[in-house]
């Protein structure tokens, strides 16, 4: 390395000059490939979404499970296999969980039930688990000063965008294959990656020799998994005792988990460096942002598909805007980073993010102009241009490197569990919405009493399962397919509305508890002196009791 970053990242922010490793394009290149097969394989699946309801028959709700299951399986093991990465190697987490990714994708194309393509989903968001993480750890370790805060900028831009991109190529497949050609997407890349970062990616950096809080890290994958499980059977009918037993034993998972970090010797997650105000208001930020973001894609790809009757690729294409302006506003969110500070850089990232949903919801109707969906996605994509950066450098300023991975896990969770409580809320308000504005035209028409129940329960599960309804139906297709696009929009609109709110909230959260630039620089140079302070007094005790 030319000069390997040896400070606590709580530095970053003091630190006048720039440090990089040897080859340092070729490593944040290989980096930014294992993060791309993450990336990707998260934002396959939206596009193909009608295509897996038709050839399933499945409800709403298992699409919710189907599109949630990798952000599940990401979010839930992600603050636990960071830490075994900071413990037992970065480099062999990130080999092994872009292995990982290759069997998991392969389960996900030729699965022959959606409940196998629920597993296969989760199987491949714990292998990213394994991967994701690490590429920021790794970042924060081998990079310091301006030069990381570029770096993190690259990651953060190319990671969305190519999320983004997902959905174009997946379109592409979709118009010559099957539905389980989207999952085949990453295998190439997932091969290139794994040769990328087994040759240049250096192993053994800035690692910690603490034991690893295996009791908390269980604690924590059970606490995120309940709680994204308990929020998508939230709005099934039938399923409020199963939902309310989720939210249980979630909440008695994170009351668990805190007590636990509280008592442990070396813990998962250390509650005093979470506790510092760049920390904790930074990863709820990030959570709203990036959450926005995937519950955006998520809600309008089916919105494209299913109201305003796109082709597979033409919904890809349709993203391309959020993704473009994902990468050109990036580096200037780094720039506004060190010249305005992270607050204002956040805050003008949820002011875009608010304009985007705002369009959503008071332009995205039947038969619009494709301007006002590039309209919608290019406000998203400048928001979260601009306040993704922030949101994961102020994490990674704020801790120790040797505690990095906790800092990369929480940077991962913006994303991940962001991803999946936005877009398990925004589609649990979608299924609602959908079945409570059908149910309500199948009452007022005139014909309504005589539509059976079970008919009833098809028409309003799902737009796909009242796709399939109306072809058994021809001589009422077009009243029930005009029903089914009504009232996917009244639904939607629920979501589009809940979005608002949740980025209103962050906004208010910034402005009052997010440090002013000057006080932000003060209270990193404050953490890096405790940090170098407390590693002087374990080193002190190591050495007596040696």
């Amino acid at each position: 390395m030319t000069g390997e970053a040896t400070t606590a990242g709580g530095a970053a922010s003091s630190v006048t000059t720039s440090t990089s490793p040897d080859r340092g394009t070729v490593v944040l290149l290989g980096l930014i490939l294992v993060a791309a097969v993450a990336n990707l394989n998260l934002a396959v699946a939206n596009v193909a979404l009608p295509d897996i309801g038709k050839a399933f028959d499945a409800s709403q709700t298992a699409l919710d499970l189907v599109a949630v299951g990798y952000s599940l399986g990401l979010a839930a093991s992600v603050l636990y296999l960071g830490a075994l990465g900071d413990r037992h190697g970065r480099k062999m987490m990130l080999i092994l969980g872009v292995g990982l990714s290759i069997p998991a994708c392969l389960l996900a194309a030729y699965a022959p039930t959606i409940e196998v393509l629920f597993v296969a989903r989760l199987l491949g968001g714990l292998a990213a688990g394994m991967a994701y993480p690490t590429t920021l750890a790794l970042i924060t370790a081998l990079w310091s000063g301006p030069a990381r805060t570029k770096s993190i900028a690259l990651w953060s831009a190319l990671g969305g965008a190519i999320s983004a991109l997902g959905p174009l190529v997946a379109g592409a497949l979709l118009g010559e294959f099957w539905w389980g050609s989207v999952f085949l997407i990453t295998l190439p890349l997932a091969v290139v990656a794994l040769f990328v970062a087994y040759k240049f990616v250096p192993s053994h950096v800035n690692e910690s020799s603490d034991p690893v809080d295996n009791l908390g890290g269980i604690l924590s994958v059970v606490f995120v998994a309940a709680l994204v499980l308990a929020i998508n059977f939230a709005a099934v009918p039938d399923a409020q005792t199963l939902a309310i037993g989720l939210f249980l034993i979630a909440l008695a998972g994170a009351g668990a988990f805190v007590i636990r970090q509280r008592r442990a010797r070396n813990p998962l997650y250390d509650l005093d460096i979470a506790a510092r105000r760049t920390f904790w208001v930074a990863a709820l930020a990030g959570i709203i942002v990036f959450g926005s973001l995937m519950a955006a894609m998520f809600i309008g790809q089916q919105f494209l598909q299913n109201v305003l009757a796109y082709e597979p690729i033409q919904a890809g294409a349709a993203i391309l805007p959020a993704a473009l302006l994902m990468v050109i506003v990036a580096p200037r969110s780094a720039k506004l980073i060190e010249s305005r500070g992270a607050r204002f850089t956040l805050l003008l990232g949820y002011v875009f993010c608010v304009l985007g949903f705002l369009t959503m919801l008071l332009l995205w109707k039947e038969n619009i102009p494709y301007w006002k969906v590039a309209l919608g996605y290019s406000f998203l994509g400048i928001g979260v241009g601009l306040a993704g950066t922030p949101a994961s450098h102020s994490l990674t300023s704020s801790v120790p490197v040797r505690r990095v991975g906790m800092a990369s896990g929480t940077a991962d969770l913006q994303r991940d569990l962001g991803g999946a409580i936005m877009q398990s809320i925004l589609g649990a308000l979608l299924t609602a919405g959908y079945a409570a504005a059908f149910a309500a035209q199948i009452s007022s028409s005139p014909n309504g009493s005589q539509v059976s129940t079970n008919v009833e329960n098809e028409l309003t599960k799902s737009f796909s399962s009242a796709a399939a309804t109306a072809e058994q139906y021809p001589q009422y297709a077009k009243q029930i397919t005009a029903a089914a696009k009504t009232s996917f929009i009244d639904g939607a609109d629920w979501a589009y509305t809940a979005g608002i709110v949740a980025v209103v909230l962050g906004f208010v959260l910034v402005f009052f508890m997010f440090p002013k630039k000057d006080r932000e620089v003060e209270l990193l140079q404050q953490y890096h002196d405790t940090d170098l302070a407390n590693e002087d007094v374990a080193s002190e005790g190591v050495a007596a009791a040696g």
